[in-house]
């Protein structure tokens, strides 16, 4: 069995006051898992680096442009029994303005910004809830130990 990384998770998030909103999407009925609510998510493409993955799969998926870019400090993962293969998916937070118009792509028929508690009742799988408390509680302080590598970019 392999093990390859070939996805990105990318949660979009803005500051709303002293709180966090997350953009979740909402898969279309032609895709993958049709109408599950996920954050942004894309394959890596042949020479590309995961975290341009994920700027490429923002802009690409809700037409916005990060004013900043996190690695979060987990990796989720998933097995594949089609390709006999262990998916492992690098994470990141990504900050935009409160203001930014978001344009989804067809592959999702809609969006919503939510808190937390919502955005983990809304989410299919634990790792994506796991990385919405991680990231919570870094950019609200509530867990001033952790660190999240900052992606320096354009």
């Amino acid at each position: 069995m392999k093990v390859s990384s070939s996805l990105v998770e990318a949660h979009v998030f803005r500051k709303v006051e002293n709180d966090l909103e997350f953009l979740l999407l909402k898969r279309g009925d032609n895709e993958n898992y049709p109408g599950i609510w996920q954050m942004v998510t894309g394959a890596i493409d042949e020479d590309e680096k995961a975290f341009d993955t994920a700027l490429r799969e923002i802009r690409e998926e809700t037409g916005l442009q990060p004013q900043k870019l996190w690695v979060v400090p987990t990796v989720n993962s998933f097995y594949s029994p089609e390709k006999d293969m262990i998916i492992m998916i690098p994470v990141f937070a990504a900050l935009v303005k409160n203001n930014d118009a978001i344009i989804i792509s067809s592959e999702h028929s809609e969006f919503k910004w939510v808190k937390k508690d919502e955005a983990k009742k809304m989410l299919a799988w634990n790792g994506q809830r796991t990385s919405v408390d991680t990231i919570y509680q870094y950019f609200t302080l509530e867990m001033n130990t952790l660190y999240f590598n900052e992606i320096k970019f354009g």
